[in-house]
């Protein structure tokens, strides 16, 4: 990203419902481990995703919020709102919902649905305590 490069941050809403559970431990190390969380329940989801460019010297922007708008609703709200994470959503088949890793899954699902080397940050807002927040390999394949 050069000098003038600009980023945009963009908000979505959604709720889902999951429960954190491992196959590696048992049901009491599981409840150990995840306690209240182990327990199926649910959450009212943002999601902040954060992409980047030059300013197209035409209309100023960095980047085109409709196109945003409606690849990320494509890519990942259509997918994981009012669903059971766990068990409705097959992107996530075999991983743990965890905040953590639900940032790096919607990263994976953002970095095929938009123009490559744009996505910078995936943020996944579980709590208004719990943000987790994930930056990895940019979809032009530079690590950042």
């Amino acid at each position: 990203m050069g000098p003038d490069a600009l980023t945009l941050t963009r908000t979505f809403h959604f709720s889902a419902g999951h429960r954190l559970v491992s196959p590696a431990v048992s049901e009491e190390e599981n409840r150990t481990l995840y306690g209240p969380c182990f327990r199926p329940h649910g959450h009212n989801y943002l999601l902040e995703v954060t992409v980047g460019g030059q300013p197209d010297p035409h209309t100023g922007m960095a980047a085109d919020l409709n196109a945003l708008e409606s690849a990320v609703r494509r890519a990942v709200l259509d997918l994981v709102d009012h669903r059971n994470l766990d068990a409705d959503v097959p992107a996530l088949t075999g991983i743990i919902t965890t905040g953590e890793n639900l940032a790096q899954a919607f990263w994976g699902m953002l970095s095929q649905a938009l123009p490559a080397g744009v996505l910078r940050r995936v943020a996944v807002v579980e709590t208004a305590n719990n943000t987790f927040e994930y930056c990895g390999e940019r979809s032009d394949g530079d690590a950042e």
